[in-house]
């Protein structure tokens, strides 16, 4: 804790990253990483291996590396981290956790979902007859039910390379017109985009997409050039349907704790009379 008897996050997490550095190093034996062993078994004080050799295998200071398991204030680089965690030869769940701890955020974002794609089908499928569809890092559509495509649109109907949210909120007629008010959800939208693009500077995806849109859409080029940030937070959403008349729908995000990368967007019928019109279109 500092003076004011607050907890100091920083110290506490290079405390644990110490102790997870500590703990992966105990656990090998020379022979494991291509070392030769001791000539003399037995002598060996150290489990495991000794702070030298993990330093020589991952290509850093002594030095530096002892201060690391010290839990001292330094920063370790991408590069760095990826030599200790090919030094210590651990998993993916354990260089993710390696990452978090030092701060860095484990870059899942843009890896490939094809080989997903049946599960998360069914996981939306399972919502059914709500609607129910799946986004990547730049709200492109990776899944949705067939309740999405009757109560909202059909996104098979979109141009793939513009299969995305944001392009269907700014350019697409039908879904603008049946949106009671289009306007501040088209904002909140385009409020998280924006938050998700500065966490991705130079990502070529985002900058294409703003772009484009910007060419679009003139409300997305002028409400992006205000530069909004804004989380998620609860709301209802009013469709004014050609079929089922008016329905509210209120609107959940959720995230896999296997893909934080990936967005579920859950729509509910916020009365039973709207759960009746829905089930009405089947």
């Amino acid at each position: 804790m500092d003076g004011d008897g607050k907890v100091d996050r920083g110290a506490a997490r290079r405390a644990e990253l110490a102790a997870f550095l500590r703990t992966q190093r105990a656990r090998l034996r020379p022979a494991d990483v291509g070392l030769p062993e001791d000539p003399l078994p037995g002598r060996r004080r150290t489990p495991g291996l000794r702070r030298e050799e993990v330093a020589q295998l991952s290509g850093v200071g002594v030095t530096w590396y002892t201060w690391l398991e010290q839990g001292r204030n330094i920063a370790a680089s991408e590069q760095v981290l990826d030599a200790l965690a090919r030094a210590l030869r651990l998993d993916p769940d354990h260089r993710r956790h390696l990452r978090f701890l030092a701060g860095l955020v484990t870059p899942t974002d843009g890896a490939p979902v094809d080989d997903e794609l049946p599960r998360l089908q069914r996981l939306v499928d399972a919502y059914g007859p709500n609607p129910a569809s799946i986004y990547d890092a730049v709200l492109d559509y990776v899944v949705w039910n067939a309740a999405y495509a009757r109560v909202r649109i059909d996104p098979a109907r979109l141009p793939a390379a513009r299969r995305n949210l944001l392009w269907m909120m700014f350019t697409d007629a039908e879904n603008r017109a049946r949106m009671v008010r289009w306007e501040p959800a088209a904002r909140a939208v385009l409020s998280q985009f924006r938050a998700a693009a500065g966490q991705h500077p130079g990502d070529p995806r985002f900058i294409t997409t703003v772009e484009q849109l910007s060419e679009a859409s003139p409300d997305f080029r002028q409400w992006w050039a205000q530069y909004p940030v804004r989380m998620f937070r609860p709301a209802t959403i009013a469709i004014d349907h050609p079929e089922a008349g008016r329905l509210e729908l209120e609107m959940f995000q959720v995230r896999p704790v296997e893909r934080p990368d990936l967005l579920v967007v859950l729509q509910l019928p916020r009365h039973p009379e709207d759960r009746r019109r829905i089930q009405s279109l089947w």
